[in-house]
């Protein structure tokens, strides 16, 4: 029961839709301290924001993983950049639990950097040649290749532990409500384990 509480928030994290303006955003940074359900968060600009959680949150964990653990069938999910030759190059590769498979399927803009994109989709081949490795995705309506090079980031989820979420812990939130004194409320923090920062 718990598993399945877990994986259907996952599902939300990464099924968000396009941001409402003015209404939500999404947080990249780092905890500087926790107070309570209060944490003040030094976003990746430098912004101070403090995020107050909603009741009952949802603390994710990403965790790191390599291209070996991606086989052809599994569906994944990855921020990319466009390349002249028509290709992605992609930023970050997060492997889906198979229980979430089809979460947010599809191509779509994404705000992690200017002319970035996400990709939702099923692996069709991974292949490793002399210029390095790609991923062939395919979705409903399409299908793209992934060049993955050394600096892509490869990770997976699991469970979150509200004790892991600490100063100095990176996190992503995918959509924090900006309430009208200025602080966000979060029903949902994805957080890197060991060091690790979410790459989305």
């Amino acid at each position: 029961m718990i598993r399945s509480l877990v994986l259907a928030g996952l599902a939300l994290v990464c099924a968000a839709s396009p941001l409402v303006a003015q209404e939500t955003v999404r947080v990249r940074g780092t905890i500087e301290s926790v107070d309570g359900m209060a944490y003040a968060v030094k976003t990746r600009n430098g912004e101070s924001v403090k995020v107050v959680l909603a009741d009952k949150p949802l603390f994710v964990a990403m965790a790191k993983a390599s291209m070996a653990d991606i086989k052809p069938g599994m569906f994944v999910g990855s921020t990319a950049m466009p390349e002249p030759d028509g290709s992605l190059r992609a930023v970050e590769v997060h492997i889906f639990p198979e229980a979430m498979r089809g979460t947010g399927e599809g191509h779509r803009p994404w705000d992690l950097a200017p002319q970035a994109t996400m990709t939702n989709a099923n692996v069709e081949t991974a292949v490793t040649g002399v210029g390095g490795q790609t991923l062939t995705v395919k979705y409903k309506g399409g299908e793209k290749t992934l060049k993955v090079t050394p600096e892509t980031a490869v990770v997976t989820y699991a469970p979150g532990d509200r004790t892991e979420v600490k100063a100095g812990t990176r996190i992503f939130i995918a959509a924090a409500e900006k309430k009208t004194d200025g602080t966000l409320q979060a029903v949902r923090i994805t957080y890197g384990k060991d060091g690790l920062t979410p790459p989305m």
